[in-house]
């Protein structure tokens, strides 16, 4: 049983060192729980950047792109996101948990194919610096979300978002700004 624990410990040290020498780069003074996963998949990078912390459960998941996260950003359990069309993530942002952050999208217009068949959009996402978005969110392909943004809890943004708006709801529509 020791013997088992000490192999496995060991594989995950040379795993983390490969990371960590490849495709991974975390500033100084990260926090990352240890129920979180940083996964590179099939090619890209993971960046984190100074003072930021990823708490129990998050997952971040390249597949082939680049997951880039700012300086003293909170990202929190149970969140999500993924890297297949590039997701930027700017300094000073809070993701509440369980929050999803998808660059992509499948193609469905062919009836006679598959979904499966029919590949994917990997426009990418973009969030500015000075964003909060709240619980339970979903951002998805080809949005940006403007500086100094607030999204409400449990809504989709399908659409980019203006700097210094408040948005809530499915799809995710401006209510406010928070410079008026």
């Amino acid at each position: 049983m020791i013997r088992k624990l000490f192999n496995y410990l060991l594989i995950e040290m040379r795993r983390l060192r490969f990371l960590l020498k490849h495709s991974v780069h975390i500033g100084k003074q990260v926090r990352i729980s240890g129920s979180a996963k940083l996964e590179v998949i099939n090619g890209g990078s993971i960046s984190i950047g100074d003072k930021t912390e990823i708490l129990h459960g998050a997952l971040l998941m390249t597949y082939g792109g680049k997951i880039t996260i700012g300086q003293k950003c909170s990202i929190n359990p149970y969140t999500i996101i993924y890297g297949h069309g590039n997701t930027h993530i700017g300094n000073n942002v809070l993701i509440a948990g369980q929050c999803m952050i998808v660059p992509s999208g499948h193609v469905f217009s062919d009836i006679q194919k598959t979904i499966n068949a029919q590949g994917v959009t990997c426009q990418g996402i973009v969030i500015e610096d000075d964003v909060l978005i709240s619980h339970g969110c979903s951002i998805l392909d080809g949005v940006t979300i403007g500086r100094g943004s607030v999204i409400g809890a449990g809504s989709v943004v399908t659409k980019s978002i203006p700097p210094f708006s408040v948005c809530v709801g499915v799809p995710a529509k401006i209510i406010s700004k928070r410079d008026a």
